[in-house]
């Protein structure tokens, strides 16, 4: 039987992975083996498979039998290719040990560097370089990571002794520190690490290997990678690879350096190289903000000849992978080496302007870089920036890190983060610099602002791929303790408002007012392309002109659902809702409902006017009476004076109309089937609004939809009562007009007959939300409660409110499609519901073959973009 390989090697110019293997070796793993086969200089390795993690957390932690041999045999292997044995004293090998999952998940798990040294292999580091300075800080880093990650020793402890040694030698930083400061640091590093552990810091370089691989394979379950995962939707992963390479050295000199670049600039998409580099540094001094970095440029002119070579690389990579790459490298002794690629996370700007820009370059083509944009990007898109009017102070400079602008008030930690925005605050996150255990702060914060730290920093990195404004490395902001802090000079305590130009870098005191952008240039490009591309059309849900006239900009082709009890509660119109619900009889309500009718009818016109010929659906009163009316005692009071009506009476009406389950009481087409004078009353003043704005020169396409149906003689006595209204004004006002009349399918039942109701309906509009909820029996309103453990637990994939659940509702909107269309064959179908704009949903609705999605106005945008990427997956 052969024996299952988990073990792949890359190195001498070839490698066993390749790119199309990240499921199995991680991005990382993979990658770098797809580096080494293009003859790019990567320091040779081996990479552990995705396969040995998923075993490991199946089988109570244990490894599969042969995998200590098989990492044995690449571990030999490296050792021949180099010449070098992992310990030895004369000649020693060192290795790093990294996680990669087949998604980047930056920072999220473990990493251990320098491993292999101890106290007899520092001796052949020292005699190899012949720098004694260099060999013992490599050996300081190796304990203090080793503590932290692998044994759990605190990181700040380790700090607080090298911070000790620096003001003892009254020196500042880390690289003033000579020789025998850095022993000192050493033995006291050891002594911190037996205090904790209880046991000595291991010499035998295989247990040494063993603990780190442990780690990292331990990392992909901690509580910061989970909540990465969970943040962004990542699921259905084996697990982490584990990549053991040998260790090059930024930090052996003055001719040695790392950095981190990318191919373009990974906020605004300029098809510039960009990137930070440090000379003298080891890989984390970058990322992690210690020491603020210089820019490629600076490089050039400081080591031109690398980089001219790793322009070269750049280059290479970009054509070969036809995307935008991030990248990682160290320079040892004059000699490159690259340590990672990967596509680069990006702001949705950078994004929209690289895959169009890929386009014109001929590298790609426009299915390509549609499919390049992830829907919910274009939200991004489509923040606020700082009014260009507004007269704002900034106080200080940072890096524009990630842009947008974002207003709130100040916390000092992730969790004051998380606490705050649970109250439905807005909140700015103000830090020294972030790491990967402020994940959920930032998740729920408006921007981020540290003091520390370049454009590729973790808070950078982490906020353009959140969409989160962020403002890096200001170093005007000196945060005192955990409630107070000192911007620009300015003191500043916990609740105080900022405001944050994530664009421009600065910090402006106070709050400040926001303006929505205007999509235009590459964003109208890529509009276009995915609307030649999609099949299924996109509507907007709206109530006003405003919000139809805004959609109108975002490329909406119609309103899918303008709700009429919206209107109702405008200025003083509510009292004339009011008098007809207190009235006593017919004649009553038809007396106040004439009042509602011209505000109606002006509603009706100006929504007309705004789509100016595309498709409005208007549905009929949805919401049961008790909506409109008071509920407290003192309110029920104050509206019977107001009203002129005795409190007893008024009472009386508020009582008899509770309901125990108001969802699923006398509301929508019931309430059209008891008092038929309020849906009369509606139906005239859509074709009067209809009639007159047509007789001023615009097309008018008004579609009646009757909510909340369930049976066939609704639907039927509710369309008979429509086409004679309609026929009746049409008639009077001796004009032509084209309209149809439909019902909102959102009752399970009427999914079950919709071929019945098709015969009266000449469209059908998924309600969603209310299909939801009644096909699981969840109350919309009280689902909150329990929806996030369901999440969490496993129990539902997703909340079924935020995305369809196509399994089972999918099933019943599917069927009801194939039902009604087997009545009436052309019967056009749509969704209305929330769901209408979110990317999966839009998909299920294109591959069912529906007509239309309709959504709220700023998620039109990416409804088209999701419409667009259903047909090209489709092709």
């Amino acid at each position: 039987m052969a024996v299952k390989k988990y073990v792949f090697f890359f190195g001498g110019g070839k490698a066993e992975g390749r790119a199309d293997m990240k499921q199995l070796l991680g991005g990382k793993g993979a990658n770098l083996a797809e580096m080494t086969n293009l003859g790019i200089p990567v320091p040779p390795g081996f990479t552990i498979s995705t396969e040995v993690c998923d075993q490991y957390y199946k089988n109570n932690e244990k490894y599969p039998d042969d995998l200590e041999d098989q990492v044995s045999q690449n571990l030999e292997k490296l050792e021949k290719l180099l010449g070098k044995k992992l310990g030895d004293p004369k000649n020693p090998l060192l290795v790093s040990v990294r996680s990669g999952a087949a998604i980047s998940m930056p920072g999220m798990m473990d990493t251990v560097l320098n491993l292999g040294t101890n106290d007899e292999s520092i001796k052949g580091l020292e005699a190899m370089t012949g720098n004694a300075r260099f060999a013992w800080d490599a050996y300081r880093r190796f304990i203090q990571m080793f503590g932290d990650v692998v044994m759990e020793v605190p990181h700040e402890e380790y700090e607080k002794i090298l911070d000790a040694q620096k003001k003892k030698k009254g020196v500042k930083l880390d690289t003033e520190l000579g020789t025998e400061d850095l022993k000192e640091v050493v033995k006291n590093y050891k002594a911190l690490y037996k205090k904790h552990t209880g046991e000595d810091f291991p010499q035998d370089p295989k247990e040494q290997l063993w603990k780190s691989i442990n780690a990292v394979f331990g990392s992909w379950n901690n509580d910061r990678a989970i909540k990465y995962r969970a943040i962004n939707d990542i699921k259905g992963l084996l697990g982490t690879a584990v990549n053991v390479q040998t260790m090059v050295f930024g930090n052996a000199g003055e001719d040695s350096g790392t950095g981190v670049c990318f191919t373009r600039d990974p906020s605004t998409g300029e098809n510039v190289f960009y990137g930070e580099y440090l000379i003298n540094a080891q890989g984390e001094d970058v990322v992690a903000g210690i020491r603020t970095p210089e820019t490629l440029d600076d490089m050039k002119k400081e080591l031109p000849k690398k980089y001219e070579q790793l322009v070269g690389i750049r280059n290479k990579l970009e054509d070969h992978y036809r995307d935008m790459q991030d990248m990682e490298f160290t320079i040892e002794k004059d000699t490159l080496y690259m340590l990672q690629t990967r596509t680069g996370k990006r702001t949705a700007h950078a994004a929209l302007k690289i895959a169009v820009d890929m386009e014109r370059e001929g590298r790609i083509s426009k299915d390509e870089a549609i499919m390049r944009i992830e829907p919910n990007q274009l939200d991004q898109m489509l923040h606020p920036m700082i009014d260009p009017k507004a007269k704002v102070e900034a106080i200080a400079k940072g890096l524009p890190a990630s842009p947008g602008a974002a207003v709130g008030q100040i916390v000092f930690t992730a969790d004051q983060a998380e606490e705050e925005a649970a109250k439905g605050k807005a909140v700015i996150l103000v830090r020294i610099e972030t790491s990967p255990e402020d994940i959920g702060g930032m998740n729920v914060a408006k921007g981020i602002l540290t003091a520390r730290g370049g454009m590729t920093s973790h808070a950078a990195v982490v906020a353009r791929g959140m969409g989160k404004c962020c403002v890096a490395g200001c170093s005007a902001v000196h945060i005192r303790n955990e409630s107070e802090c000192e911007i620009g000079g300015v003191g500043f305590a916990a609740g105080d408002w900022i405001t944050l130009n994530g664009t421009s870098g600065e910090v402006i005191k106070g709050q400040t007012d926001l303006i929505e952008p205007e999509p235009t240039g590459d964003f109208a490009e890529l509009m276009e392309w995915a609307d030649e591309a999609r099949k299924i059309n996109v509507r907007t849900n709206a109530d006003t002109p405003q919000d139809a006239a805004n959609a109108r900009k975002l490329g909406a082709e119609g309103i899918g659902l303008c709700r009429t009890e919206h209107m109702f509660f405008e200025g003083n119109r509510i009292d004339a809702v009011r008098e007809m619900i207190l009235s006593e009889d017919e004649k009553g309500r038809r007396k106040a409902l004439s009042k509602l009718l011209p505000m109606q009818q002006g509603d009706f016109e100006g929504i007309f006017e705004a789509m100016d010929g595309l498709p409005v659906t208007v549905r009929l009163l949805d919401p049961p009476l008790h909506e409109f009316l008071p509920h407290k005692e003192e309110e029920i009071a104050e509206l019977a004076e107001s009203m002129g009506v005795p409190f007893d009476k008024l009472s009386k009406k508020v009582e008899s109309l509770k309901e125990f389950n108001p969802m699923l009481g006398h509301r929508g087409c019931r309430l059209g089937i008891t008092y038929p004078e309020i849906y009369e009353m509606q139906v005239e003043a859509i074709f009067l609004a209809a009639c007159a704005v047509q007789k001023r020169g615009i097309k008018v396409l008004p579609e009646v939809m009757i909510p909340l149906t369930g049976t066939v003689k609704e639907m039927s006595i509710l369309r008979e009562m429509t086409v004679a209204t309609a026929e009746r004004i049409i008639k009077e006002k001796k004009e032509k007009l084209e309209y149809m009349v439909g019902t909102m399918i959102e009752i399970p039942r009427a999914a079950l007959v919709a071929d019945k109701i098709a015969e009266y309906a000449e469209f059908f509009s998924y309600g969603t939300n209310d299909l939801t909820q009644m096909t699981f029996g969840y109350s919309r309103d009280d689902a909150g409660v329990f929806l996030p453990d369901y999440v969490k637990k496993g129990v539902l994939e997703k909340d079924p409110f935020q995305v369809l659940d196509q399994e089972g509702v999918g099933q019943l909107v599917e069927l009801g499609i194939k039902r009604g269309r087997s009545a009436r064959p052309k019967l056009k179908v749509g969704i209305c519901g929330e769901h209408g704009g979110e990317p999966t949903s839009v998909e299920f609705c294109h591959r069912v073959g529906m007509n239309y999605v309709s959504c709220s106005p700023f998620r039109v945008p990416i409804a088209r973009l999701a419409a667009a990427q259903a047909a090209i997956r489709e092709k």
